[in-house]
């Protein structure tokens, strides 16, 4: 048997990389290392422009030219990176050495050595993972969970007053509305996209282990944590003033832990709708072409549902082992973070290709009204605790003299199925005021859902 051409191990970089392909522009090894360089000819183009140590700004046109190294950043750098890495076998040292490259062919070869001034590679790696997962989850993770927020959103809204036998424990329970159910989502994961939304992405640039030692023997009269404040705050990241060689990874844990946290609350998301697709709550919209399965012809499988649920199974795990190992290093440096952060795209690239699928399912999707009412007018007995309450509330207020009114239609409902006209003349036996009797009389399950319409305005964009 023939080998097989060179092949992608991950399914995100094959049979799903469409759906992710965008987080390549930041959190693959070229996204990484463009970040890397614009860290390195930002801190060299920082110490010209305050001309430390005797250097002299360049020109305008010439830091255009330093700075087209990073937006011009493409197939060329990246090759000669590699080629650079093969004889540095270090990364960073690679990209130093690009940037010095490109200053020669400007004719700065008198401010070279300015190029990784001070710096331990940590310092230019924090900053750049910083750059490109900020810039990963703000412009394409944040907006994916955005259009499904938002997907849900216009649901609740449609669906307010839909009303639709609840299920506690699986058995049917008080009625809510399709749209209230919705909104529930909606409000768990508008908080946690706040919560995403809020995180500090720090940085740190203090040297070989925090201490602004090799700064400090080379001119003591600075204000280095000052001039690292002001430089780190310039790439648009929060500053840390207290680290050892690398920056602590704590905003990372807090960030993955969030986002694990949202996988999570999709996931709940994934199976109530698979759930209300098996009971016949919502169908499923055929898609033209499409085979449910291999046998059998009639079948429409909630596969975008079970797809995402497994991706946001696999981006949960890989997150929640991001977030518990990266907060951990040795001492003042060991190396495992290097290869860990290298899996934060695959983390994030899964909850991504779930995102894209929970969307496509919620188009594919539509409420079953007819199977609704059928199930609510069917379930007479969930009337029982709106009887004992306002049994009880006609206690309490010297109208009835009723002995325990929840043993009394535990007795009428527990285990049974009974309809109108027993609930209607249980009613009339009852001895409650006439008001009372009346409103029970008229009660119906689909007209049991309390306040859940009105429980949407909360989620309702002003």
């Amino acid at each position: 048997m023939s080998p097989l051409p060179a092949q992608p191990i991950s399914p995100l970089d094959g049979r799903y990389r469409a759906a992710v392909t965008d987080l390549g522009e930041h959190l693959s090894e070229a996204g990484l290392n463009r970040a890397r360089v614009r860290v390195e000819v930002e801190w060299l183009l920082y110490l010209t422009d305050h001309e430390l140590f005797g250097s002299s700004r360049v020109s305008a046109e010439q830091a255009r030219q330093l700075r087209s190294l990073v937006t011009d950043f493409g197939q060329n750098e990246i090759d000669e990176l590699a080629r650079l890495e093969a004889t540095t076998r270090h990364d960073v040292k690679a990209v130093e050495y690009l940037v010095r490259g490109k200053l020669t062919e400007l004719g700065l070869t008198d401010v070279a050595e300015l190029t990784h001034f001070a710096c331990t590679s940590e310092d230019i790696n924090n900053l750049s993972y910083a750059l490109t997962i900020g810039s990963a989850v703000r412009e394409i993770w944040v907006p994916k969970l955005t259009a499904v927020i938002e997907a849900l959103r216009e649901r609740a809204l449609t669906y307010r007053g839909q009303a639709m036998l609840a299920h506690t424990h699986g058995q049917p329970a008080t009625p809510t509305t399709v749209g209230k159910e919705f909104a529930v989502f909606v409000h768990r994961l508008e908080r946690l996209k706040a919560q995403v939304d809020s995180t500090e992405y720090l940085g740190k640039f203090s040297g070989a282990t925090g201490t602004f030692a090799a700064h400090v023997a080379a001119d003591a009269s600075q204000n280095w944590p000052a001039i690292s404040r002001e430089f780190v705050t310039s790439l648009g990241l929060d500053w840390n003033p207290l680290t050892t060689q690398i920056e602590s990874h704590d905003w990372q844990a807090e960030l993955y832990s969030r986002i694990s946290h949202t996988n999570r609350v999709l996931h709940n998301l994934c199976t109530d709708i698979w759930t209300y697709i098996s009971m016949g709550y919502f169908s499923q919209i055929p898609q033209a072409g499409a085979t449910g399965s291999s046998t059998m012809p009639h079948k429409i499988n909630p596969i975008r549902f079970e797809n995402a649920e497994a991706n946001l199974e696999l981006s949960s795990a890989l997150l929640d082992s991001l977030a518990a190992t990266l907060v951990t290093s040795r001492l003042q440096r060991d190396l495992t973070d290097s290869t860990t952060q290298r899996n934060v795209g695959v983390a994030l690239g899964h909850s991504l290709l779930a995102l894209d699928n929970i969307t496509r399912g919620l188009g594919e999707i539509a409420v079953a009204a007819v199977k609704l009412e059928s199930d609510l007018d069917g379930n007479w007995e969930i009337l029982g605790e709106a009887i004992q309450t306002v049994i009880r509330a006609e206690i309490t207020a010297g109208r009835s003299a009723i002995v325990d009114p929840y043993a009394m239609l535990k007795e009428l409902t527990r285990g049974k199925r009974i309809g109108q006209t027993e609930l209607v003349a249980f009613i009339d036996a009852l001895d409650i005021g006439d008001e009372a009797k009346g409103r029970l009389r008229v009660l119906t399950p689909a007209g049991y859902a309390g306040l859940a319409s009105d429980l949407v305005d909360f989620v309702e964009k002003v």
